[in-house]
């Protein structure tokens, strides 16, 4: 005698739709609330010149960049003047054929530029390279 009667049970499923919508909006909100690294940059309007219609190549040379203010960097590190002329003189004893390339504002101070290129003479280099950029096509 069976008093109770047994109910055919499928066996659970997940449903996958909903769970792919569901971290569809995770992923949305951990985008959107996350901060992302902001890489510095530096903003320079380099003087304009129709003689020189590419920038010096970078590759085996020292760059300095000299920001609107003042501010002196070498490659991406900032660096004072005193500090610019003990790395120049120390990268011209490594390599004797060492060229330094100059990236300035053109609103940046001339008297910056002129004592970079002074420490550069100090340190034994012999070619100075300027960045420019070439005019609009008009």
């Amino acid at each position: 005698m069976r008093f109770t009667t047994r109910k055919h049970r499928n066996p659970p499923s997940v449903i996958i739709v909903s769970l792919i919508d569901v971290l569809i909006v995770v992923l949305i909100f951990m985008m959107v609330s996350s901060t992302f690294k902001q890489h510095p940059a530096l903003r320079l309007a380099l003087p304009e010149s129709k003689q020189t219609p590419t920038p010096p190549d970078p590759g085996g040379q020292m760059v300095v960049t000299i920001a609107r203010e003042g501010d002196l960097y070498l490659g991406t590190l900032p660096v004072t003047l005193a500090d610019l002329e003990a790395r120049l003189k120390a990268g011209a004893s490594q390599n004797a054929e060492l060229k330094l390339s100059i990236r300035a504002d053109t609103s940046a101070p001339f008297g910056r530029i002129v004592k970079v290129m002074d420490a550069a003479k100090g340190a034994g280099i012999k070619t100075v390279n300027a960045f420019t950029q070439t005019p609009p096509a008009k």
